[in-house]
């Protein structure tokens, strides 16, 4: 731990205060501080950073990445909410629409469902291009509602009185090109099955085909393979001095639960610091006169805790690995930029 009001406090930690926040700004670069040598240096840079893998399972993934630049870690954010490409619906061709959903806002709707497909079996499609098996999912919806002539005559329930009165996006189904079913051999879908698009009644009707295409977040957010991908620096609590009694009861109630514990010592109830990363800093301590000063809120400047949560078109792991490529691909043309210029 940083010595507080100390150079390295400030190089590694950015502290909560009541009225503020301190240590916000980089400082890390050469001839800030003397008797530092903040120079990047590749060999240093290997020897910390890691990543370290807390949680995962079907839709979200937490894990640590340690030893980074906050604007390198806000590019990894950027680049799964934008430029990692996904399949979503394009274009939508209505043959007949007899609902009250207007055809626009029909459209709308199915472009914002996520499509379980692989985009890396797709290339992009331009204006240009004829859809063909490489760059197109098609789909079609077509439904009839009608009446239950098998309903009770007392019912008012419209699930017994009308027969596909719901339309789901489980309706929508998968129309091959060309050699898709043979080559891909895959079972393209939607994401969910219960989605709800349009409500009908007897005699009304929906007849669409839809064109998926593959697309990144920057153009349409239809095309964002995440619900949510954010980052926070690892908290860091530290009791300045013994908290006991009640004031330890106190305490324990102003952090997030499992940060604080109590345990038993000599018959006293003493407070510690549990686990700190589960706190969310609502500073609640500062509340307290009696308490504020025992206790220094920090977080670790180098060390983000990421949560991504999939929308279940690819699993988070997956995403976070393209995440990467794209982002080598940035770096790798910036590299060809500066030799071109170098060249003139």
């Amino acid at each position: 731990m940083a010595a507080p009001g100390s150079v390295e406090e400030m190089r590694s930690r950015v502290v909560l205060g009541e009225f503020g926040v301190r240590n916000v700004h980089t400082t890390d670069f050469p001839g800030n501080y003397s008797g530092y040598n903040d120079a990047w240096d590749q060999q240093r840079f290997e020897k910390n950073f890691r990543v370290d893998m807390i949680h995962m399972d079907e839709s979200t993934l937490e894990f640590d990445m340690v030893g980074i630049d906050a604007a390198i870690a806000n590019a990894f954010r950027r680049i799964l909410l934008a430029e990692v490409p996904t399949m979503a619906v394009e274009k939508v061709f209505v043959y007949n629409n007899t609902s009250i959903v207007q055809d626009e806002i029909l459209a709308h709707r199915l472009g914002l469902i996520p499509i379980c497909a692989d985009p890396r079996l797709f290339e992009y499609k331009s204006e240009e291009d004829e859809c063909d098996e490489i760059n197109t999912l098609q789909f079609q919806l077509k439904i009839k509602c009608s009446r239950n002539l098998q309903a009770a005559r007392e019912s008012s329930d419209p699930n017994e009185l009308y027969i596909n009165h719901k339309v789901y996006s489980k309706h929508m189904e998968w129309v091959p090109l060309g050699s898709q079913a043979d080559n891909m051999n895959a079972n393209f879908r939607p994401v969910h099955d219960d989605i709800l698009i349009a409500q009908l009644r007897p005699g009304q009707e929906i007849d669409v085909l839809m064109h998926c295409v593959k697309g990144i977040g920057k153009d349409h957010a239809k095309f964002s393979p995440v619900a949510t991908a954010s980052y926070r620096l690892l908290p860091e609590i530290t009791l300045l001095q013994p908290v006991e009694g009640e004031a330890a009861e106190r305490l324990k109630k102003c952090f997030s639960s499992g940060v604080i514990e109590i345990e038993e010592i000599r018959g006293k109830k003493v407070a510690r610091v549990a686990n700190a990363r589960l706190d969310t800093f609502s500073r609640e301590i500062f509340r307290h006169d009696d308490l504020k000063n025992l206790v220094r809120l920090a977080r670790v400047r180098d060390h983000y805790i990421f949560s991504v949560e999939s929308t279940g078109i690819l699993p988070p792991d997956v995403l976070v690995s393209e995440a990467i490529k794209v982002l080598m691909g940035k770096c790798q043309r910036f590299l060809e930029e500066l030799k071109s210029i170098q060249k003139k």
